[in-house]
């Protein structure tokens, strides 16, 4: 590794603008101006995810080094790593092989503090809610009716459900319970605002409870919002680390993108593209959710189109999708490779849908099989899909030329427009039903009687919708891998985001608070 100064003294930061995180981390102002229009910005995406692997984040990483390796001047903007998975399945965010983001272990842990300080300032809200009520309830809280929850960046199960007590000898409590950091509504704030004055504003308009008279009560009628601005001040300045061939990345904000929008903060896209003539970023697991995300809402609100989008798939995860299970993924299975084609060609559809080219790069290991990479290339070809392998994983920048090149021809020719799966002025049902149709080759939607009454209630806001669903299958089941038949989305609740404009539909079996597997990565450390 370089020091730091020497990675962003390449993009005219000196070393007095840095903040330092030791030697080879730092943060810098931001730079929110609109990036001029010559400035090239890419998203890359997957197919749906498998525990076998699709290297979405190695090849973000990869088509930063290789862009490099041919002249060009790139910079990848990421998403900060959540302890949850890191200790849970995941076990890190920084890509893999020869496409990393270094020093591992301090971006994967504690990094620049930003998911602490979003912790705590998160949970200073509910403090300050069960302080009210224990000084008297002077916002007349129905203990009935508090929405806000607790927060951690960690998988633990047990918090789903807890009680609170307020005041024992009295007897006032309340049911509640733990949302992981990353799925927190403050998250979702911190991503998608410019400026400190934006932050204050959206804090103002969260709805953290109602009172007995059900009217909603917000942070600002708590009296804490500048607490909560200060608490995050330093955090809202994106963070620098570098790739192992010393190319930079500004990694900032992280939130899920199966229980939250899933892409990494607006001000780091931003800083990037007004550093760099190519700015790399990736949305969170699939085409169906966090670039249907960052398309819908973070191009949105910010007026930025990527001029292409990057699709990862890899053969060993396609045939997971076709019927094989991970232990037999080393055989080869040209049938369940043919039958999985059939998820990427959803998430192909999804991309060409938006309106905006795409070029499918083909995840190439050691242990792929030769016969499979052929045959999902040559099917591709067939269909007139631009594809080409990608060896970054083992090989870094080189290996990814072919990709960087591809990608810059299509930059070049871009016509920078989007077709939205959704208008701002459709009912929230529409809304809702466009992208299960569209996104996810849905028959329909199903809703239960709670999501029915609350898309009523809710049914005069003009939000975005944040879809809460598995990333690992195309339906709301994550058993169902290989789609053979049709099938609805079930819809089983609404939560408002009221700070964030976003409508937040859970689905099947989702929960916004992870648990660990049998044997998780803190195991294994």
């Amino acid at each position: 590794m370089k020091p730091i100064d020497e990675i962003a003294k390449k993009f005219g930061i000196n070393a007095n603008q840095i903040y330092h995180f030791g030697e080879h981390i730092g943060k810098i102002d931001a730079n929110i101006s609109v990036p001029s229009k010559d400035k090239k910005l890419i998203l890359v995406t997957a197919i749906s995810p498998t525990p076998a692997g699709e290297g979405k984040t190695t090849t973000t990483i990869g088509l930063v080094d290789s862009l490099n390796f041919i002249g060009k001047n790139a910079i990848g903007a990421l998403r900060e790593p959540s302890m949850g998975p890191v200790f849970g399945v995941k076990g890190g965010a920084n890509g893999g092989g020869n496409s990393q983001i270094v020093p591992k272990d301090d971006i994967n842990f504690h990094f620049t503090g930003d998911m602490h300080a979003i912790t705590a300032a998160n949970n200073l809200i509910s403090a300050c809610i069960d302080n009210n009520i224990y000084w008297g309830n002077s916002l007349k809280i129905d203990l009935n009716k508090i929405v806000w929850k607790r927060v951690l960046d960690v998988n633990d199960r047990s918090l789903r459900e807890v009680e609170i007590t307020i005041n024992s000898k009295k007897n006032i409590k309340y049911k509640s319970g733990f949302d992981i950091t990353v799925a927190s509504e403050l998250m979702a704030i911190f991503c998608l605002v410019q400026t400190k004055d934006e932050l204050k504003e959206k804090i103002d308009n969260i709805i953290v409870a109602y009172n007995t008279s059900n009217k909603p009560i917000y942070v600002k009628d708590l009296g804490i919002t500048n607490a909560i601005v200060k608490i995050l001040d330093l955090a809202l300045k994106p963070n620098i680390v570098q790739t192992l061939e010393s190319n930079m990345c500004v990694v900032h904000g992280g939130p899920f993108a199966n229980i939250a929008h899933g892409c990494n903060s607006v001000i780091a896209t931003l800083t990037a593209m007004n550093l760099a003539e190519y700015t790399i970023t990736e949305a969170g697991f699939g085409s169906d959710l966090g670039a249907e995300k960052f398309l819908d809402i973070v191009c949105r609100k910010t007026n930025l189109v990527p001029n292409c989008v990057v699709l990862v798939a890899s053969t060993r995860s396609l045939k997971m999708h076709g019927g094989v299970d991970k232990d037999n993924l080393k055989l080869p299975n040209l049938k369940a490779l043919e039958i999985g084609l059939e998820n990427l060609k959803q998430h192909i559809k999804n991309i060409k849908s938006f309106g905006i080219d795409l070029i499918v790069s083909i995840t190439q290991l050691d242990i792929s099989l030769k016969d499979e990479l052929e045959f999902l290339a040559d099917s591709l070809k067939k269909d007139n899909i631009p594809c080409c392998f990608n060896d970054t994983f083992s090989n870094g920048g080189k290996g990814g030329v072919e990709l960087a090149n591809k990608v810059v021809q299509m930059c070049e020719q871009s016509k920078k427009d989007i077709n939205f799966v959704y208008e701002m002025n459709d009912s929230i049902k529409a809304k809702i039903e466009k992208i299960c149709t569209r996104c996810y080759g849905a028959k329909g939607v199903v809703y239960s009687e709670i999501a029915n009454k609350k898309i009523e209630e809710y049914k005069d806001l003009k939000y975005f919708i944040c879809m809460a669903k598995t990333p690992l299958s195309l339906t709301d089941d994550d058993k169902k891998l290989a789609i053979t038949e049709e099938f609805d989305i079930n819809v089983k609740d609404i939560v408002i985001s009221n700070g964030a404009n976003f409508i937040v539909v859970l689905t099947g079996n989702i929960v916004r608070m992870p648990g660990l597997p049998k044997i998780p990565e803190a195991n294994k450390m």
